[in-house]
């Protein structure tokens, strides 16, 4: 006898932008999963790549190419929403790479999940060297897709692992295509907010890179602070006295925070690497504080 998993049909859907080595890598795992082959559907919306997509998605029958012309993520995945065949939806991006058993975790632990919302899985972020990580890759693993902390503390999950129901979709609705990042904190909260149950999947993880260099962490801090603040503070106006008091305080150096979390961090092994990390605390910190105080003189929170 199948298990009961088998009997639903899945849709993941992938949305990319110019990233096709790394969409070939993700599309190869997703060929070799565990899920019965005929049980599940891959559906990936190209958001205007100039890369050449379509020859990449031409390599693995099963697996169906759509194109959104319209900038942002969100809208790219709420297509694939529109189009999705399966009454489960699972969610991951095209620079992640499936263990071979995800879907077969994913889909169960969904399931299992009474008056299931959505269930996260793990992102194991993962070096270049492996043996010498670099500063900014210490500080990204430590910093960003933690999804158990996403899920237990704020109940949502990164759409890098995410599996839902279409059911709930179409209950609380689609992704909010106004934001330009934090959408997937934005929609879990109304699941949540609407009574289903979120929850942590361990076992079913995707592997996804640490960025390498400073510069693609400064446009993923500016790209999240800005996301932060569409999300609560869009209804704020620029005289709002509390919002400039709040702006002031954070000018303060953030020491406490910066040694608690480099203390409290099994990936920092060495002295050398604390101080490299403290250094980056310090400078992403007020880069968070620099683009908060642009957006509240008007300026536009940034795309990927």
């Amino acid at each position: 006898m199948q298990p009961e998993s088998h009997s639903y049909f899945v849709s993941v859907i992938i949305p990319v932008f110019n990233d096709a080595e790394r969409l070939q890598v993700c599309l190869m795992a997703l060929a070799k999963q565990t899920f019965p082959r005929d049980r599940y559907e891959i559906l990936v919306v190209d958001n205007g790549s100039s890369d050449d997509i379509q020859s990449v998605v031409d390599q693995f029958p099963g697996a169906t190419l759509a194109y959104e012309a319209q900038p942002g993520s969100y809208r790219a995945r709420n297509l694939g929403i529109t189009l999705a065949q399966g009454e489960i939806l699972a969610f991951t991006d095209s620079d992640c790479t499936p263990a071979p058993d995800w879907l077969e975790i994913g889909v169960a632990k969904l399931l299992n999940l009474p008056n299931a919302g959505l269930v996260a899985g793990r992102v194991e972020l993962y070096y270049q060297n492996p043996n010498r990580p670099t500063a900014v890759e210490l500080f990204d693993s430590m910093s960003f897709l933690q999804q158990k902390d996403y899920v237990e503390q704020d109940h949502f999950g990164a759409t890098a692992n995410l599996f839902t129901f279409k059911t709930v979709v179409e209950a609380v609705g689609p992704f909010n295509t106004s934001m330009k990042s934090g959408g997937d904190a934005e929609w879990g909260n109304r699941v949540y907010d609407q009574g289903y149950s979120v929850a942590y999947a361990e076992d079913s993880w995707v592997a996804h890179p640490t960025r390498q260099t400073w510069g693609q962490l400064y446009k993923k801090v500016v790209r999240i602070t800005g996301g932060g603040y569409d999300l609560h503070t869009q209804q704020r106006r620029r005289l709002n006295l509390r919002v400039w008091l709040k702006l002031l305080q954070d000018l303060k150096p953030p020491l406490r925070t910066a040694l608690q979390q480099i203390n409290g961090s099994h990936r920092l092994t060495t002295s050398y690497q604390k101080i490299q990390v403290l250094g980056l605390i310090y400078a992403i910190y007020y880069v968070k504080v620099w683009t908060r105080l642009r957006l509240q003189l008007g300026y536009s929170s940034q795309r990927q």
